[in-house]
């Protein structure tokens, strides 16, 4: 798929005799992201499946440039009692003020709490959203019980371009150019794309760290 950014590039030039050979790509590519010609970078296409709490596929689809979704349906059928219950190693206590907050580790009482108010919480929801169901009531109706913690699946298909710029807002990243402070969940799963990012297009993603992270 860098092949296919080089291609675009050059039919600038070239028209429909555009061509690119393997020693043009790198220096080519590097060129565009340094200079934000942007548009090149979206003649491609990458589909991920995600799996992840509603929370998280909330703040996923606020990306709406060069993205498209397609969400399972809790009116269509019936949801698994999948939950998220956060590791821990997950930070817990937010410190500071707005903009200028960061997390640090909770102690073993919060760890505690946040496992088992979790759990209670998850299991008294599953069991309301089964009795509606039990009882004849609509799926669209009982799902209304249901905490943003369970999970959902999506598709979610982008190009190069709208992804860099994904990642430039949902990963932190010491070397970036423009700080980032993405919540911890959604840069789990950010990270996983971006190692895919780096198989399939590792021109592409090279030049997007070479310059700081900054999508064109």
């Amino acid at each position: 798929m860098d092949y296919d950014v080089v291609q675009a590039a050059r039919v600038s030039t070239l028209g429909a005799d555009a061509v690119a050979s393997d020693g043009s790509i790198q220096g080519l590519i590097n060129f565009l992201m340094r200079d934000r010609h942007g548009s090149p970078f979206e003649h491609n296409s990458m589909t991920f499946l995600i799996q992840a709490p509603i929370f998280v596929a909330r703040e996923w689809f606020r990306h709406r440039a060069g993205w498209s979704y397609n969400e399972e349906s809790g009116r269509y059928r019936e949801l698994k009692p999948v939950f998220y219950v956060p590791a821990e190693d997950r930070n817990l206590v937010q410190v500071g003020k707005a903009g200028q907050y960061r997390f640090e580790p909770g102690t073993q009482l919060q760890q505690g709490i946040v496992r088992d108010v979790a759990r209670e919480g998850y299991r008294h929801a599953w069991n309301s959203y089964q009795v509606m169901l039990r009882a004849g009531i609509a799926r669209e109706v009982a799902r209304t019980v249901l905490p943003v913690g369970i999970y959902t699946s999506f598709f979610a298909t982008c190009n190069a371009r709208s992804l860099m710029h994904f990642l430039s807002l949902r990963t932190a990243d010491k070397a970036a150019l423009f700080p980032s402070f993405p919540q911890r969940e959604i840069e789990m799963a950010a990270e996983q794309m971006e190692a895919h990012f780096a198989e399939h297009m590792p021109v592409t993603h090279a030049a997007y760290v070479r310059n700081r992270r900054v999508a064109p």
